[in-house]
């Protein structure tokens, strides 16, 4: 049903072209994408199972990796579904309430992963900078603030988004070249006139502070894990730290310089067809990659896993050549040989 009013139209459906230009990708693209979301599930629920069970990971590192590990995972999930029904056919209908829905819930969770990634270096900087004071900068009450503050400012940002976008008058035809009702794409559709410009100048606004503000804090961070670095004496000590950091700025690498693309262009100059080959990076394959970078050179979590698939636990009975393996010293307890196995 199509109501017209003036010079656009009220047409409740869009038309998500996604890949239907590239037919003969689309079976490619869709194993990938549901590899990359299986890989996504599996990934972050094993680390938030470790972190939950493994007294060991019960620090405000693993804490707030946590909350990361459920931002990928709402976030790819508010993308994969709509996407692999599109790669199944030419393209995709969806009704204006839906779109606004799915661009709600992906701006929310990305925004809250924009700035989890900024908390994170904070508490990687604590880490590296200030070790002798660092239990006491990072409270269990200032985590918990911390990613509170997270979660709220994604949700504010995307509410904020999403009201002024369900204010534009949009023209018709509503033909998206996307796989996603992602904001630069739809404000595409946009038409002009009627100060509009003002509202797309807010909008642009509001990027730019959920992107930069956040930008700044990581590298005002990792600027004070440099020079602490560089004072430190023994390369055991450096080795250690840049260790601690490698695996985060990874993922803030992958995540931010896709996002900063896409985000923070004008909407006149965004290029559908490159942009949408950006967002699957952003929104499918670095989810499914962040578990993998903070766990493949990780020891502690590496050791979480043994010890929950049934080895031995931090003091868990074991007997004298098994701890004589793990490099433990075994002690007689009362049923038995009992050995604490160093700490990987």
């Amino acid at each position: 049903m199509k109501k017209i009013e003036g010079n656009h139209s009220t047409e409740e459906r869009f038309l998500m072209l996604g890949f239907s230009d590239w037919p003969s990708l689309q079976p490619v693209l869709f194993v990938l994408v549901l590899l990359c979301y299986l890989l996504t599930l599996m990934g972050n629920s094993a680390l938030v199972l470790l972190a939950v069970r493994e007294p060991r990971l019960h620090t405000p590192m693993y804490y707030f990796l946590c909350h990361l590990a459920l931002v990928d995972t709402g976030f790819t999930t508010s993308v994969v579904p709509s996407l692999l029904a599109n790669l199944r056919g030419r393209a995709l209908r969806l009704e204006r309430g839906g779109c606004l829905a799915q661009l709600c819930a992906s701006l929310a969770l990305g925004s809250a992963e924009c700035v989890l990634l900024a908390v994170m270096a904070l508490d990687r900087a604590a880490a590296v900078c200030r070790p002798l004071r660092y239990a006491g900068l990072a409270s269990p009450r200032l985590c918990h603030a911390l990613a509170g503050a997270a979660w709220l400012g994604g949700l504010t940002n995307s509410a904020a988004q999403t009201a002024l976008l369900a204010a534009r008058p949009l023209c018709a035809p509503r033909r998206v070249d996307h796989f996603i009702c992602e904001l630069p794409a739809l404000l595409q559709l946009a038409c002009d006139g009627g100060g509009q410009d003002s509202t797309e100048r807010q909008m642009f606004a509001a990027r730019v502070f959920i992107l930069l503000v956040p930008s700044a804090v990581i590298l005002a961070s990792y600027g004070g894990v440099v020079r602490a670095v560089w004072g430190m004496r023994t390369r055991g000590s450096r080795r250690k730290a840049v260790g601690t950091c490698g695996s985060h700025l990874t993922a803030v690498c992958l995540f931010y310089g896709s996002a900063i693309y896409t985000y923070l262009q004008p909407a006149h100059n965004y290029n559908q067809r490159r942009g949408k080959f950006i967002s699957l990076f952003y929104t499918v394959v670095t989810p499914a990659l962040n578990p993998l970078i903070y766990t493949l050179r990780n020891k502690e979590v590496k050791g979480a896993a043994r010890r929950l698939l049934g080895g031995c636990g931090g003091r868990a009975r074991c007997t004298v050549s098994q701890a004589g393996r793990e490099g433990g010293e075994c002690y007689p307890g009362a049923q038995g040989w009992e050995c604490p196995v160093e700490r990987v």
